[in-house]
């Protein structure tokens, strides 16, 4: 009879262990971070693209146009009473094209003071720059058109010529809002070059002040 070998020195084997030719459960797999963090950049980036296309949806409210509005009956609203005190009764008027594009809006009107066959017209003409800002372009406008004297006290910034005694023009900048005003000597003749009317000439060496007074009842008329 054969007896279980002892360990010299030893201890004997444990009977509670089981022999398995099953291999040992694998260890907990180990998470890799830098897929955490790469899924966390794409969410990052999908966020802000978001955001960006929310902020490209809204709408630009645009420069404020100063209470000045669009669709302007611009002979019904410009009374021109100061001009027609001096120049005559006013006697006909004109309506010219008007464009109103996202962008600007333009009308424009003629009138007539006086004898209509020698008396004087007047040239008014309202721009509403709805998108860009007219202010840094202005004065180098007023000089190309010969307007070198300053206007204190209409809008923001004005302009005026004399034309020589014969009439005058204002270009006045309020805000987005534009203004010209032109007043002319009317000259009509027969065919035979002998001028028509029996106008009593005006001296226009002040006309100026007459026209300011029109431009800013007319500028208060239309922000009403």
């Amino acid at each position: 009879m054969i007896s279980e070998p002892e360990l010299v020195g030893g201890e004997a084997f444990d009977a509670s262990e089981v022999l398995s030719d099953a291999p040992p459960p694998r260890p907990p797999r180990a998470r890799r971070p830098w897929v955490w963090a790469l899924g966390g950049a794409v969410l990052a980036s999908a966020v802000w693209a978001g955001g960006l296309y929310a902020y490209g949806q809204r709408k630009d409210p645009g420069p404020d146009l100063g209470g000045y509005p669009t669709g302007v009956k611009l002979c019904e609203k410009a009374g021109l009473k100061a001009l027609g005190g001096i120049l005559g009764k006013r006697s006909e008027d004109g309506v010219g094209p008007e464009m109103d594009d996202p962008t600007v809006y333009e009308t424009s009107c003629s009138m007539a003071f006086g004898d209509p066959d020698a008396g004087y017209s007047a040239q008014l003409s309202y721009t509403l720059h709805k998108v860009i800002d007219p202010g840094p372009e202005f004065p180098a406008q007023a000089k190309q058109y010969d307007l070198a004297t300053p206007i204190g006290g209409l809008g923001e910034q004005a302009f005026f010529s004399d034309r020589g005694g014969d009439g005058g023009e204002i270009r006045v900048l309020d805000g987005q809002a534009e203004f010209e005003l032109q007043i002319y000597r009317q000259y009509s003749t027969d065919e035979q070059g002998k001028p028509l009317g029996e106008g009593k000439a005006v001296d226009l060496s002040g006309i100026d002040v007459p026209m300011t007074q029109d431009l800013l009842a007319l500028m208060e008329a239309l922000r009403k």
